[in-house]
């Protein structure tokens, strides 16, 4: 079979630049298309070349529906309102679309799963392995343990991330929410402040730290009688996060249109 060529969405950003590292590092695939937003001053510029590496001739070009043409998959971690620009383009072209912009709300998911009766999606709040394996951890631990055992879900990343919590956090709180059974949306707890009276029994908690240059820290805690089970993962380098889209985008090609996930793609889904 021949190299995947895959397009990389905001090729200008640091995850941009981490995914054509990593993908010049991958055997089967190559990068064929650098997307950036419309007036970016990186438009034009040479997408190996922003990434640290040699010249690819790859140049970042803001318009998706020229760049496609012959394309096999798009590897989009931006911002919601591109992905969701994204989403019609890479359905009608019928290439692979991997999702791990976070930030996205109801509708923004909504928009997504509607193009998947004919196109493949494969969207995550993260690709690593290892947080993907952490979530299976947690769902399992969730329907072990009844509510006896608080959940709270802690998480730090770096004083430059938009949104909160991150979207690893709430992959992680709906892995506990179907653990346990419950709508995430009725039983979250996103912040505390003053007086808040006590703590409702079969709440899932978060709490947000932002600061320095953290890539990631995700803590999920089972707070019980007299004892508590820490679950947690650290990521050192965004590469982690570049290597699992590249491992979805492989494992992607030729299925069947439809809505997967990183649990998918590491064989710890249902389906």
């Amino acid at each position: 079979m021949s190299d995947m060529k895959l397009i990389v969405a905001g090729a200008g950003g640091r995850m941009g630049r981490t995914l054509i590292r990593a993908i010049s590092e991958t055997p089967g695939c190559v990068v064929a298309g650098a997307l950036e937003a419309p007036g970016s001053e990186f438009i034009g510029k040479d997408s190996g070349e922003l990434a640290g590496l040699p010249k690819n001739g790859i140049a970042l070009s803001a318009d998706l529906w020229d760049i496609s043409k012959g394309a096999d998959a798009i590897l989009d971690f931006t911002v919601p309102a591109a992905t969701i620009a994204n989403v019609a383009i890479a359905a009608q072209r019928g290439i692979v679309h991997v999702i791990g912009t976070t930030g996205l709300s109801a509708s923004d998911n909504a928009v997504i799963r509607s193009v998947t009766q004919r196109a493949v999606v494969v969207q995550s709040g993260n690709m690593s392995l290892g947080v993907n394996l952490l979530a299976a951890l947690v769902k399992q631990v969730a329907k072990s343990l009844d509510e006896d055992f608080d959940i709270e879900i802690l998480e730090m990343h770096h004083r430059a991330k938009i949104d909160a919590p991150s979207g690893t956090a709430y992959l992680l709180g709906q892995a506990a929410a179907e653990g346990r059974g419950v709508d995430l949306n009725q039983r979250s707890v996103r912040s505390r402040d003053g007086h808040t009276g006590a703590r409702n029994s079969g709440d899932i908690g978060f709490a947000t730290l932002r600061g320095g240059t953290a890539t990631g820290d995700h803590t999920v805690i089972f707070a019980g009688p007299y004892e508590r089970i820490e679950l947690a993962h650290k990521s050192e380098d965004r590469m982690i996060f570049a290597r699992g889209a590249i491992k979805a985008a492989l494992w992607a090609r030729g299925k069947k249109p439809g809505f997967y996930t990183m649990a998918d793609v590491l064989g710890l889904g249902d389906k």
